[in-house]
């Protein structure tokens, strides 16, 4: 493929590319080129946000370029001071190899395992002399990382910032060096890193990498990035309708975001739609890249039968068999669909228990014998239940 076609994929759902003009005549040689992206395991699982910077890599590989998949296992146990505004606490070694097995596993549901090469940076930063350390330390200045936005912030609101924490984005930069990485790619989080890495590849001798930074996702809260500590985020082991179901709640604002950094839609097509129905082709065609066609279709009937279709519980086919004459209320509670009886009451207080489709008020309500009831609690439990005498 032609340079001009490349670079038309490539700066699809980028913000920035440290320089485009580098990229080019890198591309121009006609050489596969060694595409790099960092990855600490500080997590044990992958979710959406994760998957710009992966979706990214498989574009080069289908345009037939080399990609690292880079498991930071030594630098996640110092943890990436990136946006911190104070010390993190650092991981253990064992929960470090844990989340890298779990990323391993996934991280093959976008790339082309066949096409990947998997490293982890404790291959050549573990066996690192100190002599080897300190000559890498000499290659950057406290100036230089105080400018860092984060560390700047922390330095003067008196906050502590570890030697180590400095230590983190040179060991970052010096993964390029040991990997000669023509590009690396990163979120704009991640800027200081990036181009630390090009200068410190500058210094080893090597041509400078090519930096691509990519939007940080924004989670499900539509306002911060997603990440599983603001508890806004998508999983993609997640169950089909779960993950289906969480996108449609997305705000018709952020679907055009997601489908271009986490599909290869056209988007001038998109535009064109509905919005619900582009929602829904959005959500489908996600579920679709991670659980397949048939958990895809599947999920998406699920979520019209529930939502659309005014019919939640289609689909319910397990029923609650009950044997005691008792409320409603206690069974609620003892299935732990109800925390308690005061938050049963309280939903009934507020409209939100309905019994085959009636709302009740009386909180001591029960059920009659040798009856089913289609039980709806709050906005997104459904249960089908049926009371039954000993025989």
């Amino acid at each position: 493929m032609d340079t001009k076609k490349q670079l038309d994929t490539i700066r699809r759902g980028t913000i920035e590319i440290i320089s485009e003009s580098e990229l080019a005549k890198k591309l121009g040689k006609g050489k596969p080129l060694v595409v790099k992206a960092g990855f600490d395991p500080s997590a044990p699982d992958i979710h959406l946000g994760h998957t710009v910077l992966l979706r990214k890599l498989r574009h080069f590989q289908d345009l037939g370029h080399k990609v690292v998949f880079l498991i930071g296992d030594f630098t996640g146990m110092i943890g990436d001071p990136t946006g911190r505004s104070e010390i993190r606490k650092r991981l253990t070694e064992k929960e470090v190899k844990e989340n890298a097995r779990t990323y391993k596993k996934q991280v093959f549901k976008i790339l082309d395992e066949k096409k990947t090469q998997v490293v982890f940076n404790s291959r050549w930063l573990n066996p690192m002399k100190l002599s080897d350390a300190l000559e890498l330390t000499s290659h950057s200045t406290v100036s230089q990382l105080l400018a860092r936005d984060d560390f700047s912030q922390r330095y003067k609101s008196g906050k502590n910032i570890s030697i180590l924490e400095f230590m983190y984005p040179l060991l970052q930069a010096y993964d390029s060096v040991e990997l000669k990485a023509d590009v690396e790619l990163g979120g704009t989080d991640q800027k200081f890193n990036l181009l630390l890495g090009r200068e410190i590849q500058k210094d080893y001798g090597q041509e400078q990498q090519v930096v691509i930074m990519t939007p940080l996702l924004v989670g499900l809260d539509g306002t911060q990035k997603m990440s599983k500590s603001f508890n806004n985020h998508i999983g993609i082991d997640e169950k089909p309708e779960e993950m289906f179901g969480k996108l449609m709640s997305i705000s018709d604002e952020l679907m055009l975001q997601y489908y271009e950094l986490l599909t290869d839609e056209n988007l001038d097509e998109v535009k064109k739609l509905h919005p619900m129905d582009a929602k829904k082709k959005l959500a489908e065609t996600i579920v679709k890249q991670y659980h397949g066609d048939k958990q895809a279709s599947l999920a998406r009937k699920d979520f019209e039968n529930k939502f659309q279709k005014k019919d939640p519980f289609t689909g319910l086919n397990e029923e609650i068999k009950i044997y005691r004459n008792d409320t409603f209320g206690n069974h609620l509670v003892e299935e732990k669909i109800c925390l308690s009886k005061s938050e049963y009451k309280r939903l009934i207080e507020q409209g939100g228990i309905q019994i085959n489709g009636e709302k009740i008020k009386d909180s001591e309500s029960k059920p009659n014998p040798d009856k089913s009831y289609n039980i709806k609690v709050g906005k997104k439990r459904f249960l089908k239940w049926s009371w039954h005498k000993k025989s």
